[in-house]
């Protein structure tokens, strides 16, 4: 069978059963639409197709990241004097230098920006706002918490391992890159795994997920659910659960949460609202170059996509441009997260979605 047809089965299973155990443990808990996913929407929206980060300092940040996942570094660029990167980020004389790390199923992207020379960076609270983290999953027996610990990750989760939040073969923690920045660590059971036996041979971890905190569930829920053209597949309300005060570190949380599945490589667009530590108000709209997270969507049609969602109110940074192996737009969600789209410049690029497998 297709290697990549293989991982979007096992992936699409995986996540499925590890949403469907979680959430056994709320009691407050509804399907929305349980079959919903990206390849349902009408539009051209294709996936995730990386995670950013604005670095301060892109050799540590680079470092820390190659050395606690092995994920392979594809590239390195320094951009500068580029008329379309001016316009992209709306920054005059803008430079920057890049480093692309590539997992099992989605591109990790560094940046370090020249107007972010002076910026200082904070640690991000599980409340949120914004994008607050991305995950990282590993088998059990091939520890993703022990490596990122073992590199100089400062856990945020109690204790000194990861946390077993039901006994159901996943344990969990939340930690700190040397810049502050949150992720989440999910290590499997091997029980619990059905992947191919090659596969977990050359990959012992991959990325799940884009955490969008917010302090209006429900309008952000209505955002995305316009942006992607279909509706969330789950949601939960979650209280009284010792272990997950434990993991985020801190007593009496309550969290709601959304999903909308994204493709069938272990994806989702996780949207949250802390009830308890409160998630607070917006403060301001944030630029792509700021310090911390952000997303891209990629799609097979950039020009009708930044029409539509103009229409639909999304306010765009400028118009699609070509910058190095893509079309890019910059654009903020209503809680001033930022995301973009991109479309590969030719539809067999390595750095599109449905090629990363095959092509690295």
């Amino acid at each position: 069978m297709n290697k990549v047809v293989i991982l979007k089965n096992v992936f699409s299973h995986l996540i499925l059963f590890l949403i469907v155990t979680i959430l056994s443990l709320s009691c407050a808990v509804s399907q929305v639409v349980p079959t919903s996913q990206i390849s349902d929407t009408p539009t051209s929206i294709v996936g995730f197709n990386h995670i950013g980060i604005s670095v301060k300092n892109l050799d540590k940040t680079l470092s820390f990241y190659q050395k606690a996942t092995g994920f392979d570094l594809i590239k390195r660029e320094k951009i500068n004097q580029s008329e379309n990167a001016e316009a992209l980020y709306d920054i005059e004389g803008i430079s920057y230098e890049r480093a692309t790390l590539k997992g099992p199923n989605m591109l990790l992207e560094l940046t370090q920006y020249s107007n972010q020379n002076n910026a200082i960076p904070v640690k991000m609270l599980p409340q949120g706002p914004g994008m607050t983290h991305t995950c990282f999953q590993s088998p059990d027996w091939d520890s993703g918490y022990d490596k990122f610990k073992n590199v100089g990750a400062d856990m945020l989760s109690r204790g000194d391992e990861p946390i077993d939040l039901g006994g159901y073969g996943v344990t969990y923690a939340y930690a700190y890159d040397p810049e502050g920045n949150m992720f989440e660590l999910e290590q499997i059971a091997k029980y619990r795994l059905t992947l191919d036996s090659t596969w977990l041979v050359s990959h012992s971890m991959w990325m799940t997920q884009v955490a969008l905190i917010s302090p209006d569930l429900e309008s952000l829920v209505d955002f995305y659910r316009s942006v992607l053209d279909i509706p969330p597949y789950r949601k939960g309300e979650y209280a009284n659960l010792p272990r997950m005060d434990d993991v985020i570190d801190s007593d009496s949380s309550k969290i709601n949460i959304t999903w909308f599945r994204m493709d069938g490589l272990g994806k989702m667009l996780e949207l949250m609202e802390y009830k308890n530590p409160e998630t607070p108000d917006i403060t301001h709209k944030i630029h792509p170059t700021d310090l911390g997270y952000s997303f891209s969507l990629e799609v097979s049609d950039i020009q009708s996509e930044y029409q539509r969602l103009s229409k639909l109110g999304v306010q765009f940074l400028s118009k699609p441009l070509i910058l190095g192996e893509f079309w890019i737009v910059y654009a903020n969600d209503i809680d001033g997260n930022v995301f973009s789209l991109r479309q590969p410049t030719s539809p067999n690029s390595i750095y599109a979605t449905k090629n990363i497998l095959d092509k690295f």
